[in-house]
């Protein structure tokens, strides 16, 4: 070999391991759109089912509330996306261990589509309505009167009770009440419990024990969040025998106005929401009401996001002279105003626009 012969170039350090890529380095593939999508899609998927399974226990609901009217139609004119409704809302204080089926809460309710607004009247329990062709008796006793006159039994005997409330009221009143319905006490206990309490003002402090249906009323003043039973003693309270101071039957329309006011406020919330299926449930099983099944899916579907404030709460107010309450006509009348705003078409305000303009 000559010495001529040129030597090869020398190579840098690391050279030796190079290699000429001939095809672009392979991308990773991207997982995380893929697991995005499965997440959106279970979600979806959850929230379906959710949503089918809140619906079937919200029909089996409605079978249960709505008595003789489950499959009941509405004619289009008729639906509450369309036109204003009234019904007569009764809270029976039924105990099983002394039995009886007075209606101590007596409210008339209007809802109006056009403006999503309603009115709530409230009644004190010991009213004397002073109505021609009626028997005198305070007004949380003539349901009971109306269900053991009826020649029928159980549901029969219920329906026709509520009717002869609604055209009692709906005379009183002078307007046309197409429904009504008839929660017993321990649906409300049970519909409060199933929303984790609600919220109030107590305005006192309240004490009362009656052993006989085990009544044990124990509140004290202030803000709280109370329990179903709590709850129910606050809306009730009228007599102590433990040294408290007594409350009158308008009290008790104020604390009432105020429970379901709280009650609204708390369905509205996101927690309420999601208690939807037990708060459904426990209505069905003690809300009694002749409103068509579909009726009610309107009202819901119309109604559902209404706002405390748009709800306008008439308490009647009276005078209090052993055994009744005599009411101001002052009061029947500023209602009877209210009601008939909220049932004419285009709803309160031009209702009353149109008395302020005559």
């Amino acid at each position: 070999m000559s010495s001529n012969t040129p030597l090869p170039p020398r190579q840098r350090s690391g050279a030796a391991n190079a290699t000429v890529r001939t095809n672009p380095p392979k991308k990773k593939k991207r997982v995380w759109p893929r697991v995005l999508y499965t997440l959106v899609l279970l979600v979806i998927v959850g929230l379906g089912a959710y949503a089918y399974a809140l619906w079937r226990q919200l029909n089996g609901a409605l079978d249960d509330a709505s008595a003789g009217a489950a499959t009941q139609t509405v004619p289009s004119a008729e639906k509450a996306q369309v036109k204003p409704i009234a019904l007569v809302l009764l809270g029976m204080d039924y105990r099983p261990k002394i039995g009886g089926m007075n209606t101590d809460v007596v409210m008339v309710a209007a809802f109006n589509p056009k403006t999503n607004t309603a009115t709530v009247v409230s009644i004190p329990r010991d009213s004397d309505l002073q109505m021609p062709d009626y028997k005198r008796q305070k007004i949380n006793a003539f349901y009971a009167r109306y269900h053991s006159q009826s020649d029928a039994k159980g549901d029969a005997a219920d329906a026709y009770a509520r009717d002869k409330m609604k055209k009692m009221l709906g005379e009183f009143f002078g307007i046309d009440i197409q429904y009504a319905s008839v929660l017993n006490f321990q649906g409300f206990v049970d519909i409060v419990d199933k929303l984790g309490g609600v919220h109030v003002n107590v305005d006192k402090n309240m004490r009362y024990v009656d052993n006989a249906d085990g009544t044990n009323i124990d509140l004290k003043k202030g803000d709280q969040t109370l329990k179903g039973e709590d709850a129910l003693g606050f809306v009730r309270y009228r007599k102590s025998n433990r040294g408290t101071a007594a409350s009158s039957d308008f009290e008790r329309n104020e604390r009432q106005a105020q429970v379901l006011g709280a009650l609204v406020d708390k369905m509205k919330s996101f927690g309420g929401l999601t208690k939807l299926p037990g708060v459904i449930d426990v209505a069905g099983k003690n809300l009694v009401t002749d409103i068509p099944k579909a009726q009610i899916t309107n009202i819901l579907k119309t109604y559902y996001d209404i706002n405390r404030e748009d709800i306008r709460f008439i308490p009647l107010t009276g005078t209090w002279k052993s055994p009744y309450v005599y009411l101001d006509q002052s009061s029947v009348s500023e209602a009877k105003k209210a009601l008939a705003e909220e049932l004419s078409p285009e709803g309160r305000a031009a209702a009353a626009a149109n008395a302020d303009g005559k």
